[in-house]
């Protein structure tokens, strides 16, 4: 079917009603989950595919939120679907005000490759949830796991209510000349760039979940064996191809050396039993592998650089605020480490760069923590771990500046696919002449009800 037609038939569908009934959502959603648990094989299997993901990581990364994000939304969806009533000012009386939450409409959802099955499925949650027809486009590069989404959706969903559009850049372009009520995007800046050029044609609001450099700070407090440990795993995790993985390392000098031993240790116990047998996840393509190999290549290597079969051993480099590698997101196993005298500094040096998606702090220092919350603009990060403030329904995931615009997860989902709708109600009882022409009464008593 033309994209055309499938972007009409989904508009025509949602203008019939069939999904603004939250048991139906509920039923869908409920529906959604049972699909991809009878199929949880086959997704771990194209994951492997596209990307050498053990079926550990592929199911703790990509599938493992999604159930617990399922169960979460469908719990409360009703009690986040009822109007909500609020105060009125005096000045209205006699009267009610209530907000009303209702989907936007027909919503385009672009996904990327690097976790294609969660990436694609986390916001298609949330616009179900919301009452949305969804036209899905996941990424051609891992089109194994595209062929599997195609495959659950068809199975939950009627083709006009949720619709899978495969194909490459030219698909993508004809999807973005259509005219959507709502668009969701999750990949690089200079794309989201051009998904938002293109939704500003007809005014569309938009999402970007997008990425950036974003910073791992260890300061002399720290611990050590704890921060290795951790980023070792968060770094290098799905060949550190996540938007939110720590990108390089700034860590006061007297800890640089014992850093350094720690986390050398933790990823040899951790991948290269993985990445001796193949089984350490590759990068995604040629290209993008060369890219890495290339940057590796202008650096000084302090650990690993070895490639095979287009994956890259765990790497870890010495850097500065002016090196090259610093110039980019580097969305692959390479792990720059930068030392520092004066966190100001630091600080200052990393307000300089865009505002990063995630930052990264390792303290045991209280004042250090609230210098770094209070003085940088970041998306969100944690505080001695990394990556894993993501993984809760409670709190908004998303960029700022940058690195995105929008949040989601739970109830910020929820929000993020719904139009607050403004509703007050006067009751006919009384109705007070004072704000009807002709204006010839004395201002003053306008003023004592603004005063």
């Amino acid at each position: 079917m033309e994209i055309q037609k499938i972007v009409q038939s989904a508009r025509d569908y949602y203008n019939n009603g069939k999904t603004r009934e939250v048991d139906e959502r509920i039923k869908h959603l409920k529906l959604l989950k049972l699909s991809i648990s009878k199929n949880e094989n086959k997704i771990l299997e194209a994951l492997k595919r596209d990307l050498n993901k053990s079926d550990f990581e592929g199911f703790m990364t990509e599938l493992a939120l999604l159930y617990e994000e399922i169960n979460y939304i469908c719990k409360h969806l009703k009690k986040w679907a009822r109007p909500k009533k609020v105060k009125t000012p005096i000045t209205h009386f006699p009267s009610k005000s209530y907000i009303h939450s209702e989907p936007y409409g027909v919503v385009l959802i672009m996904s990327p490759w690097n976790y294609p099955f969660y990436l694609s499925m986390a916001p298609l949650i949330g616009a179900i949830a919301s009452g949305n027809t969804v036209i899905l486009k996941p990424s051609n590069y891992s089109s194994q796991t595209s062929l599997i989404i195609n495959r659950i959706i068809s199975e939950v969903f009627k083709e006009e209510y949720v619709s899978v559009v495969l194909g490459g850049r030219e698909e993508n372009q004809e999807l973005l000349n259509q005219k959507f009520d709502y668009i969701f995007f999750t990949g690089s800046p200079n794309v989201g760039k051009i998904v938002m050029e293109s939704a500003s044609k007809n005014l569309t609001p938009v999402s970007l979940e997008l990425g950036g450099k974003s910073p791992c700070i260890i300061d002399s407090s720290a611990d050590i064996n704890i921060a290795a440990k951790r980023i070792a795993w968060g770094k290098f995790v799905n060949s550190g191809q996540t938007c939110v993985a720590p990108d390089y390392v700034v860590i006061h000098e007297s800890r640089k050396e014992e850093f350094i031993t720690k986390i050398i240790d933790n990823i040899e116990k951790f991948y290269s039993k993985s990445f001796d047998n193949d089984e350490f996840p590759k990068i995604i393509t040629n290209r993008h592998f060369q890219r890495l190999v290339d940057l590796i290549a202008n650096e000084k290597v302090i650990y690993g650089g070895n490639t095979k079969n287009n994956s890259i051993h765990p790497t870890l480099v010495e850097s500065n605020w002016k090196s090259k590698i610093m110039e980019e997101e580097i969305f692959g196993p390479i792990l720059p480490i930068i030392t520092y005298k004066d966190l100001d500094e630091t600080i200052n040096q990393i307000k300089i760069k865009e505002r990063p998606l995630a930052l990264y702090l390792f303290t045991n220092d209280k004042n250090v923590e609230e210098k770094i919350v209070n003085q940088i603009n970041y998306g969100g990060g944690c505080i001695n771990d990394v990556i894993v403030h993501l993984a809760t329904p409670y709190m908004p995931f998303g960029g700022v500046g940058n690195s995105g615009m929008g949040n989601y997860h739970g109830k910020f989902s929820f929000d993020t696919f719904s139009h607050k709708k403004s509703i007050l109600k006067k009751a006919n009882w009384l109705d007070i002449n004072l704000r009807y022409p002709p204006y010839n009464k004395s201002i003053k008593v306008l003023k004592k009800f603004f005063k």
